[in-house]
């Protein structure tokens, strides 16, 4: 699975940020889901090779602007490009009420069917070869971080089982690989009991926003790549004494480190922090807090930053996938 991110920045867009949104895209780059959904995600879209005909399921983690108000857009897009499959919403319930409003006052017409799952009581949904829940976060409205696991992997013939049994090489191989149980020498062979996964189960985490990451310890085990926001240094929290409801890249890098996670990607920074080094706060005053309390595999996320997941749970970077806007400075400061 490849993580393309869409938008990195906290609150408010910057010349070269757009606010949060992150596409998650299978192994044979064609089915993807989106993770929130801020302001003028369907214009970053066009910047890729992503199309919403070949979108999945949405997952909203809270009701903040700057990470559901691109929907009723993309959504309007995709109606308007043809798409008529049924897609899978997973969001807080006043999302759908705001959505309903919409459509009913804008005369909006979705031609395909908004299969909606409220995140109040949503006990976990499968889709393709992931299985998605929801984890409780701690913000200033309710917010969730989604856990995707693959449950559902491509899957090969046990040389040991097949040898342990006496199976014969040749076309019951073909036929216990393709899921059919054969009769053999007076006995079933059961293809079950000859097939394992091709790989190890991969799980990942993107977070919504959240002030304790903690609360994640459940849903990271055993995974391999946790996305979370990192709005704020620890200096700036610790200097006003506030942290409106967000982590700093030290807290969260410190959880990460406690957890063993492998990876860390960041994320949703405060408009505040400027790409340039030598300007101050920066985003590599971001990177350094973080890497002094964690020894994983860590990334900061730009726009378009692309990352892949790959069978082996490894993290690889992919760079660039799409444009990155241009290099001028942040010029809205927080």
């Amino acid at each position: 699975m490849d993580l393309l991110f869409l938008g990195t920045s906290a609150g408010v867009p910057t010349r070269r940020r757009n606010v949060s949104a992150l596409a998650l895209i299978e192994d044979q780059g064609k089915g993807w889901f989106l993770v929130d959904c801020g302001e003028a995600t369907q214009h970053q879209l066009l910047r890729t090779p992503l199309s919403a005909a070949d979108l999945r399921a949405i997952c909203i983690t809270h009701v903040h602007g700057d990470h559901c108000y691109g929907l009723p857009g993309l959504l309007a897009s995709a109606a308007m490009t043809g798409r008529s499959q049924p897609l899978v919403l997973i969001a807080p319930q006043a999302v759908q009420d705001w959505l309903a409003a919409t459509q009913a006052l804008t005369a909006l017409h979705l031609p395909f069917e908004l299969q909606f799952h409220a995140l109040e009581g949503f006990t976990g949904l499968a889709v393709g070869a992931w299985d998605i829940d929801a984890f409780a976060l701690s913000h200033r409205v309710p917010s969730h971080a989604f856990r995707f696991r693959e449950t559902r992997r491509p899957q090969r013939l046990d040389p040991a089982a097949l040898a342990a049994a006496q199976v014969p090489r040749g076309p019951l191989w073909g036929r216990l690989h393709g899921g059919e149980d054969v009769p053999h020498e007076g006995r079933l062979l059961r293809s079950a009991d000859f097939l394992q996964a091709a790989h190890g189960e991969r799980r990942l985490v993107v977070a919504g926003d959240n002030d304790d990451p903690a609360l994640l310890a459940e849903a990271c085990r055993g995974a391999q790549v946790l996305v979370h926001e990192a709005t704020y240094a620890q200096a700036q929290i610790d200097k006003t004494g506030q942290s409106w409801g967000h982590s700093s890249a030290a807290g969260v890098a410190r959880f990460a480190e406690a957890q063993g996670l492998p990876a860390l990607l960041l994320t949703h920074f405060s408009p505040r922090y400027q790409a340039a080094v030598g300007r101050s706060p920066s985003i590599e005053e971001l990177r350094q807090e973080a890497a002094a309390c964690y020894s994983g595999d860590l990334h900061l996320a730009e726009d378009f930053s692309r990352f892949r997941l790959d069978r082996q749970g490894r993290l690889k970077t992919l760079g660039q996938s799409g444009g990155a806007g241009d290099d001028d400075p942040y010029q809205v400061r927080g």
